[in-house]
């Protein structure tokens, strides 16, 4: 049936992936003892190879499992005793290590730290990277990549999530070896140098910017800018919110990161062009090297961005192994280019982008010949519609858990928008390279730009009317990891059913559906079903939410329910993993007054109070929860009266006065809670 020794490579890169997330998950010994386990076990393959008598090959893997273990350790900057965070310090000198991207309010940059200066003591070297951002009022211009700043006081810890559910970007950027950020403003930073940096780095910035500019200059329309950028270059600066949306609800959210679509369309079409030296006597490798050559150029044209690195590295694997004959085995293709760029970084395993652009190349390879043979078209206009549902349909086999899991949602229509999407993003990114490539000549540039603007506004017209389509979209879908892996392998177990058509796969595909309800049940019975109330951490807000079983009461601050983003970042996540289908707002029904300043809320035989303006207190109140917002309470003897189960100082606080409170009240020993200093407030409400 299936038979691993034409796989090698497929095994190496598997158990070294396996040892890179037990590195993650399970750091338990330090670099030096594994690294001794590792050579013993590089050792003992040795030893059996050349006894002849036993098989090396499990030794072998169990080292290439250390091996991905080892290198996790290594690349963990936190665990090198020259990381900045092991010194108190009162000053850091840092390299400015990306361009530039601009928010709202500020200008964030990751910055590399080259010296610190401790509380005692002279300038000492160190090492590790830090989240930058400066203030627009202190800073009216970003600094460039290879800025040498000095910077005064010291960086702060990236707090955790402050709120059920929410994205945890402390462990996000922890991934790229980021733990500590600095918000800085007028007169914290000077400025030192711009020259430092690697040369070749600074200069694929310089021509990504310039590159910016000239799609900007040919191509009329705010919109139709962004998209460009983001197509051709991987730019997504300039992207508006309600468009992105419009592309994620269709299913063509994938054409705004440039990633392995683009890059394969870039590689057949230098296939297709050069396709006449194959001819000569070293033609193949003449094509190989030039279009390895042609890809890392556009690759330096995106500013070498992540997502562009890993296609680019992947196709140059596949270019290479042309002429080598290898291309009967893609899947040892893809496993080396893997095991290559997790050398070099072994936290790419944890990127969305990684897991998703593997994933859809592995089901595109494997499932697209496959359904293509299906059915055999007779016109070459069925044909091509066929063969990109068929890729269409096979990438989104391979990668729809991932995408639920991380994304909540499914786009009904991903077929359909998919006919038009990938054939005008294709068309677009050939017309930009061609208009970067014209670009001296405005008059052929010029033709191009304006045909790119029309083409522009076409596809997005389509996206549109795809996600304002009845049902275009599946959204607030929750599962859990596990329930995601387990969806993986009823994908696989059904498709090695339809393929070897073995009884054994009908089980182990039942036994994954049936443990994939099994957790839904659990998660009902624990998230869902329970009444909670949540007290959320949004600086400068009251929020507050009860749940139970699918239905959510919020009382909260208006201005608040207005900012959508923020609602998406802070209170979504808790919706959904509470099943949350229907919401009241600030419902006046389920609202009392005890004083003109003071509201009360009874739910499943619980009483909960909120004092949200400063006002004398009812003495002897009685309630479950107390909830103060708005600095209403300014010290806490004005509490020592009141019997609550619990005091809850709520985000609308100035921590200063939550601090001041959360002092006062363990003298008096006050069950008092701040949600600014321990994230939200969450508590089961038995009925």
């Amino acid at each position: 049936m299936f038979q691993w020794v034409p796989y090698a490579f497929v095994r190496i890169a598997f158990f070294f992936v396996a040892g890179i997330l037990m590195g993650i998950y399970q750091p338990i010994v330090t670099e030096y003892q594994a690294g001794a386990l590792l050579v013993g076990l590089v050792v003992v393959y040795f030893l059996l190879s050349l006894w002849g008598k036993l098989n090396p090959g499990p030794a072998g893997l169990l080292a290439v499992f250390m091996a991905g273990y080892v290198n996790v350790l290594i690349h963990t900057e936190s665990r090198h005793a020259t990381h900045f965070m092991h010194t108190k310090l009162t000053a850091y000198e840092v390299i400015l290590t990306e361009p530039a991207e601009e928010k709202t309010n500020s200008w964030k940059q990751v910055a590399r730290v080259t010296a610190i200066k401790p509380q005692t003591g002279e300038w000492l070297p160190a090492t590790g990277n830090v989240l930058l951002y400066f203030s627009k009022t202190g800073f009216t211009r970003p600094y460039g990549y290879g800025h040498v700043l000095l910077i005064d006081g010291a960086p702060g810890e990236i707090a955790p999530p402050a709120n059920p559910g929410e994205f945890d970007y402390k462990r996000f950027l922890s991934y790229r070896n980021i733990f500590h950020q600095h918000f800085l403003r007028s007169g914290s930073a000077i400025h030192v140098d711009s020259t430092r940096g690697n040369p070749v780095i600074r200069f694929a910035y310089t021509i990504r910017e310039r590159a910016r500019q000239t799609l900007h200059a040919h191509i009329s329309g705010r919109q139709q800018q962004a998209i460009a950028s983001a197509l051709i270059l991987g730019v997504k600066d300039g992207l508006d919110n309600d468009l992105t949306q419009a592309y994620a609800a269709s299913g063509a959210m994938h054409v705004l990161a440039v990633s392995g679509l683009h890059v394969g369309i870039i590689y057949m079409i230098i296939v297709f062009m050069l396709q006449p030296l194959t001819h000569s006597r070293h033609g193949k490798w003449v094509l190989a090297i030039t279009s390895i050559m042609l890809l890392w150029g556009y690759a330096m044209i995106t500013g070498y961005s992540p997502s562009v690195l890993r296609a680019v590295t992947m196709f140059s694997f596949v270019a290479l192994a042309r002429p080598l004959n290898y291309r009967t085995n893609i899947y040892n293709i893809l496993a080396a280019s893997a095991f290559l760029l997790l050398l070099v970084n072994p936290y790419l395993v944890m990127s969305v982008g990684f897991q998703l652009s593997y994933l859809a190349v592995i089901g595109i390879v494997y499932l697209q010949p496959e359904l293509y043979r299906l059915w055999s078209p007779k016109s070459f206009v069925a044909d091509k519609v066929w063969q990109i549902t068929c890729v269409s349909l096979a990438a989104q086999l391979a990668t729809f858990s991932l995408g639920i899991l991380y994304f909540h949602q499914f786009p009904v229509y991903f077929l359909f928008s998919n006919l038009f999407v990938i054939p005008c993003a294709t068309a677009i990114l050939i017309g930009g390279v061609l208009l970067l490539a014209t670009s001296p000549v405005p008059a052929v540039s010029g033709i191009i730009g304006f045909a790119l603007t029309w083409l522009i506004k076409a596809l997005n017209v389509v996206v549109i009317t795809i996600e304002q389509l009845p049902f275009s979209i599946v959204e607030n879908i929750y599962i859990t990891t596990p329930q995601c892996w387990l969806l993986i392998l009823l994908v696989l177990f059904s498709i090695l059913l339809w393929r070897f058509r073995k009884f054994s796969f009908v089980l182990a595909a039942a036994l994954a559906a049936f443990l994939f309800g099994l957790i839904q049940w659990h998660h009902y019975f624990n998230e869902i079903k329970p009444a909670r109330l949540v007290v959320y951490n949004i600086a400068g807000y009251s929020a507050m939410e009860i749940t139970h079983s699918g239905i959510s009461k919020f009382f909260g601050n208006p201005a608040l329910l207005a900012e959508a983003e923020r609602v998406r970042f802070h209170i979504r996540p808790n919706r959904l993993i509470s099943g949350v289908y229907h919401t009241s707002a600030n419902d006046s029904a389920a609202v009392g007054a005890v004083t003109p300043h003071v509201n009360i809320y009874r739910w499943h035989n619980r009483l909960v109070v909120s004092i949200h303006k400063s006002t004398t207190l009812p003495r002897n109140l009685s309630a479950d929860y107390l909830i103060i917002s708005n600095n209403a309470v300014k010290s806490a003897t004005e509490l020592a009266t009141i019997q609550a189960k619990a005091i809850i100082l709520d985000s609308s606080n100035a921590p200063g006065i939550a601090e001041k409170l959360l002092a006062e009240a363990k003298s008096l020993s006050l069950p008092i809670y701040s949600v600014l200093h321990s994230g939200a407030f969450v508590n089961r409400i038995s009925p």
